[in-house]
């Protein structure tokens, strides 16, 4: 995590801190090009550092804590232990979503598509839902990662 710090630090990102070794980094930057230009900066930086492709999805403090408040499941108080949020690159087209919300039948599982994110509800254990990153890469076709409920509320807590 040390040696990821530092890779932060020479491609201009000031105060680099990690959580857990969960992949979530916290920095500050005086980059003002768009959200996912910073990402493919540090997609590649890290290509350069260690020779394999990571996607990387940047989100903004403000951005998490409005996801937050967003989320219906949330608002519901479903189990937290139930909730999951996959973070979406960017905004997949209407034509996409429609096509993965076709998928929603009687399962246990149900999910809303919000602009960049996705509000899982997993009846079960999360490696057992059929929504999992594969599943909305495809349908979306866009980058995606997926944090428990829990992980999103202490990330929002942490970036302040």
């Amino acid at each position: 995590m040390a040696d990821l710090r530092q890779m932060f630090l020479n491609i201009g990102l000031v105060n680099p801190s990690t959580y857990i070794q969960s992949g979530n980094i916290f920095f500050q930057s005086t980059d003002i090009t768009s959200l996912i230009a910073l990402s493919t900066k540090i997609e590649e930086a890290i290509f350069n550092k260690y020779g394999f492709e990571v996607p990387v999805i940047v989100t903004t403090h403000q951005e998490l804590k409005e996801t937050i408040q967003s989320n219906t499941f949330f608002q519901q108080n479903i189990d937290i232990n139930q909730l999951h949020l996959t973070f979406l690159k960017e905004e997949p087209s209407a034509d996409c979503q429609e096509k993965a919300i076709s998928y929603i039948d009687d399962a246990l599982d149900d999910f809303i598509i919000k602009g960049k994110n996705v509000y899982l509800c997993c009846k079960g254990k999360y490696h057992q839902t059929k929504f999992g990153n594969t599943f909305f890469e495809k349908k979306l076709k866009v980058t995606a990662t997926t944090r428990s409920w829990k992980t999103v509320l202490k990330l929002e807590e942490l970036s302040k």
